[in-house]
């Protein structure tokens, strides 16, 4: 299913993840079309919780989908749906500049086609689905260094 979605010249795959070590969050989201890799993002964020950092992965894939022409669906991966779900959440809660961020780039992203779509695909880390154990596994490798070492308690 996924090689099939994954093969329509207008469907783009987000596949993101983080981990955070260190109060040094790590969001890393890999952007496929036609079953290869056209951009890898790294980002490091201080003082942001999990929840926070998943959106903000998302929120990066969207972005970078944005900047492509003709893509008229997107699919996220990811292996915390629940950050996901706050996206839609229109009640008040703590990840609102998030999800309004996120919100206000897939109206963009709508309003483009009327046909256009997203899907949002659930992967846990166990089942070590290529596409997301990439990420998974670049996210959980990674050291951060703090800029400044004697800041740092």
């Amino acid at each position: 299913m996924v090689l099939e979605s994954s093969s329509f010249p207008f469907t783009t795959i987000i596949a993101s993840d983080a981990s955070i070590k260190n109060n040094v969050a790590t969001l890393i989201s890999h952007t496929h079309v036609h079953n290869r890799p056209i951009i890898k993002m790294i980002h490091h964020v201080v003082h942001i919780t999990s929840t926070e950092t998943e959106l903000f992965a998302i929120r990066c894939g969207i972005n970078q989908v944005l900047n492509f022409n003709n893509m008229s669906k997107i699919i996220v991966v990811t292996d915390s749906i629940h950050a996901a779900r706050k996206i839609f959440k229109l009640s008040v809660h703590l990840y609102q500049i998030q999800s309004a961020a996120i919100l206000s780039n897939l109206c963009s992203f709508f309003k483009h086609h009327e046909n256009n779509s997203i899907e949002f695909w659930e992967c846990p880390s166990c089942l070590k689905w290529h596409l997301h154990n990439e990420v998974n596994k670049e996210t959980k490798t990674f050291n951060p260094t703090p800029l400044y070492p004697c800041k740092t308690s």
